[in-house]
């Protein structure tokens, strides 16, 4: 059986350069995903909408295995968004708002994902399963770059994109700001983790 790895079929979304930015077009993939706010690092809603997207995209991927359809589980990403960008350069955690998400393959529908969330539901009850979506955003043409080291080392590469390479390139915020999060933090040290750091843009 041939498994899936949206990571290899779509590699110039998901390895882009460490050295500079690059412009993409990101296709209408699909995510389960669950809606928040609040720091990430204290936010236990937080932690619960991780758990949700983890044990459904796990659930989701076994149930197609045994129809046939093997996929390797994406990994995590978020986007991020705040009334006031700057809190993302300040990184006033806070005052940011987040929806967490993993990739889906095509043949995952509503009714596999209610059949999902019910399972996982069973198996371990978690109040994020309750808000938990088939979500499709359609980020459409992207500036992106790979960020090496710690999370919260991301505020300068943020500001040369904000502040040098949009203005340069006669270019617009089209979208919330996505994170790719290439590394397990829990296995990998923080200088060396990996994230894509994604910008859905427009023409000024």
């Amino acid at each position: 059986m041939a498994k899936y790895d949206v990571k290899t079929a779509h590699r110039a979304l998901y390895a882009p350069s460490a050295q500079e930015f690059v412009e993409v077009e990101v296709p209408g993939f699909r995510y389960v995903a669950v809606d928040g706010e609040g720091d990430p690092n204290t936010a236990e809603s937080y932690a619960r909408a991780v758990e949700a997207v983890y044990g459904v995209s796990y659930t989701l991927k076994f149930a197609g295995k045994a129809d046939g359809r093997d996929h390797v589980v994406g990994p995590l990403e978020a986007l991020w968004r705040a009334d006031d960008p700057s809190v993302f350069l300040s990184r006033d955690k806070g005052a940011w708002e987040w929806t967490v998400m993993i990739w889906q393959p095509d043949w995952v529908d509503g009714t596999a994902v209610e059949h999902a969330v019910a399972d996982v539901s069973r198996k371990k009850p978690n109040p994020a399963l309750a808000g938990l979506r088939l979500f499709a955003p359609r980020e459409g043409r992207c500036v992106q770059i790979l960020h090496v080291g710690p999370y919260d080392d991301e505020g300068p590469t943020l500001a040369r994109l904000h502040d040098e390479y949009l203005p340069a390139h006669g270019l617009a915020f089209n979208g919330d700001h996505h994170e790719i999060y290439l590394s397990d933090p829990r296995r990998v040290a923080p200088a060396k983790l990996r994230t894509v750091l994604r910008q859905p843009v427009r023409a000024v």
